[in-house]
């Protein structure tokens, strides 16, 4: 190989590991499946990603959990930016986040939900930035992404009622989820199954979009692969490229 050949790979290797956040930890699921799809392992701290749910309340409250698993296994206060304090705070404790982590700063709409995370994002000490959005600009998110990245601290952005057909809506973030309920098994016994959800990654820098069937986060804020799935034979369908 050349020199200049080389030289043309080392770069092309280096921009790799910056477009993922490489210059910052990671936050496993611990499904092999999933984080060996995601470049990094995980999830990368120091960058933007987004949660999508639905208008149906199953999906919303999945996407609620699945953010609360993440933000749990980080380290330091969570900052939490939304319209207005609708969000049932008690329950995020379902999914390892213990509500005296979180600081919810009510900001009444997007333009004003935007200007606390970056000013959030000056303090790199939190454990992650969480900003609730109707509709964010490329601009606005490109913002976000150079904040999270000079600043290392997790950045999520929740789009509660994102419709599927906003998915073309161009964004900075490193990856953006989609979590869906799904009915679980019946136990054979007496109690509660624990949900399962649908989890698809529709964007992702650096890898092409999946979907996995998992079972919900539990109080460490992990993730599970079904009991009926551990056999390896674990489903995940493709989807197009972003």
């Amino acid at each position: 190989m050349s020199k200049t050949a080389i030289i043309d790979e080392l770069r092309a290797h280096i921009a790799q590991v910056e477009a993922v956040g490489g210059r910052h930890p990671v936050l496993p699921f611990g499904i092999d499946a999933i984080d060996h799809h995601l470049p990094g392992g995980g999830i990368a701290t120091g960058a933007l990603h987004e949660v999508a749910g639905s208008p149906d309340l199953a999906d919303d409250a999945a996407a609620t959990i699945f953010l609360a698993g993440i933000l749990a296994r980080s380290q330091g206060q969570i900052i939490w930016c939304l319209h207005w304090r609708d969000l049932f705070s008690p329950a995020l404790h379902l999914a390892g986040l213990h509500p005296d982590r979180v600081i919810f700063v009510e900001a009444g709409n997007d333009t004003n939900v935007l200007i606390a995370m970056e000013e959030c994002l000056r303090h790199p000490g939190l454990g992650g930035v969480v900003g609730e959005l109707r509709k964010m600009s490329l601009t606005a998110s490109r913002r976000l992404q150079l904040a999270a990245e000079q600043s290392g601290v997790l950045t999520m952005v929740f789009r509660r009622a994102m419709p599927p057909e906003s998915q073309a809506e161009g964004s900075a973030a490193l990856t953006r989820w989609r979590v869906r309920a799904v009915p679980s098994p019946a136990l054979g016994f007496p109690g509660l199954a624990r949900p399962r959800w649908s989890l698809a990654l529709e964007r992702a820098r650096g890898t092409e979009p999946q979907i996995w069937t998992v079972e919900g986060s539990d109080e460490t804020g992990c993730l599970a692969v079904p009991a009926a799935l551990v056999d390896g034979s674990y489903p995940s369908q493709s989807r197009q490229a972003a």
